[in-house]
């Protein structure tokens, strides 16, 4: 069939690119790993910069073994007949239609989710706990990972049910009837994350230091931003990365420090950190990506409210549609599967929209704070993470929703002079 080969095209296009990508960035970050680029060699070491090297080309590895699996399992899936046969296999279950696509929803969930946990588990306990980064016991591994499925099913099973029983029974436009149930539900989402879902994760406490939570609030009130939360998480339960991110909307709106992060950078530079995130409040960029999220959700139900009413859709990718049930949720678990494949070509898009956007917010924390100050913070960042600082330019053009080290600090440097 057409669709089928389009569909094997697109995917087999989609696999070499990233592979290809992929080796790109190995060979070049191992070509020069043993030099540290000339505007960072008094800022950090030799020793340093080889680890950050290492892994990133560790990483990179990984990932290659990752986007194959992914593909083969998306074969089995659709065109081997796998998504077939757990349809068969709901559908013969003591329950009905509602309850019956639901099931198959969950089982490719399960199924996916359960493929994709050995994944998980080496990343964090081989690949970061190689490098130094790893702080999360297995036990809490655990934990996560059943507070995190308790959490999805709480939030997604209603969410799941209202979206099949609208494609039932809203007619031909069910699509904008769910568009507005999943709007609704992310800024739910978002207004519920700071106070109610973080929480059961981590532990949040107000900031401590007298003297930076003044400067932050003289920041943030110089900035215009209205601040109802400056709270520190202990990330140092789970990891050696550290972080800093705004969250919440409305009345919830908090500041959150990792207390990795508060450990390695100064007061200057935490205010210089802090000034970048509010130049993405500034500019409106939360809200830009928000709103366009939004418009692209549409556009993308609108799609596949026209093709869960073509029988090549199903048939092309290994399914036949049921004569005498409803194909609701092949349909759902077919597009979720399938629109990567297509979408992932416009990845450079999306990231260089990003990357405008850390632009100007790095404008704007200069503007706000002196330019060496974000530049110093940047640096000690770079070097704790391990983050390199020679990516293969088009790896990063392609993926990349920050700029190269070196890019912006030489952006940074020309501001401050």
């Amino acid at each position: 069939m057409a669709f089928t080969l389009l569909f094997v095209i697109a995917l087999t296009a989609s696999v070499v690119l990233r592979l290809w990508l992929a080796s790109r960035q190995i060979r070049h970050v191992a070509r020069h790993r043993d030099a540290v680029p000339p505007e960072f060699a008094d800022r950090i070491r030799l020793r340093s910069h080889q680890r950050a090297a290492d892994y990133t080309v560790a990483r990179s590895r990984l990932a290659m073994i990752e986007i194959v699996f992914d593909a083969v399992v998306l074969v089995c899936l659709t065109l081997l007949g796998g998504l077939q046969w757990l349809s068969e296999l709901s559908l013969m279950l003591p329950a009905g239609p509602l309850l019956q696509q639901m099931a198959l929803v969950i089982m490719v969930m399960l199924i996916l989710g359960a493929l994709g946990l050995p994944f998980s588990w080496y990343r964090q306990f081989r690949l970061e706990a190689r490098f130094g980064f790893n702080r999360m016991s297995q036990r809490l591994f655990v934990v996560d990972l059943i507070k995190s499925t308790l959490v999805g099913a709480v939030l997604g099973l209603p969410l799941l049910a209202v979206v099949l029983w609208l494609m039932q029974a809203a007619g031909s436009a069910w699509w904008i009837w769910v568009w507005v149930v999943w709007a609704v539900f992310n800024l739910a989402v978002i207004w519920l994350f700071p106070t109610v879902i973080a929480p059961l994760f981590n532990r949040f406490t107000p900031l401590e230091d007298a003297e930076l939570a003044q400067r932050i609030h003289a920041l943030a009130e110089r900035c215009g931003f209205s601040l109802n939360g400056l709270m520190v998480m202990d990330g140092s339960k789970r990891s050696a990365h550290g972080n800093a991110y705004f969250t919440g909307m409305g009345r919830s709106k908090r500041i959150v420090f990792f207390d990795t992060l508060l450990n390695k950078l100064n007061a200057d530079e935490i205010e210089a950190v802090l000034a970048h995130e509010l130049g993405h409040f500034h500019h409106r960029h939360i809200l830009r990506r928000i709103v366009l999220s939004f418009a692209v959700s549409f556009l993308f139900l609108a799609l596949l409210g026209w093709l869960a009413t073509q029988t090549w859709f199903y048939t092309g990718l290994g399914v036949m549609p049921n004569l005498f049930a409803p194909n609701d949720a092949l349909a759902l678990i077919l597009f979720f599967l399938v629109v990567p494949v297509f979408t992932v070509f416009f990845t450079p898009l999306a990231s260089s929209y990003s990357r405008r956007h850390e632009f100007q917010a790095d404008r704007f924390a200069a503007s706000q704070t002196r330019p060496e100050y974000l530049v110093s913070a940047l640096v000690k960042l770079y070097d704790d993470n391990a983050a390199t600082l020679t990516p293969d330019p088009r790896h990063s053009a392609f993926y990349d929703s920050h700029p190269p080290a070196a890019v912006r600090i030489s952006r940074l440097a020309a501001a401050a002079s």
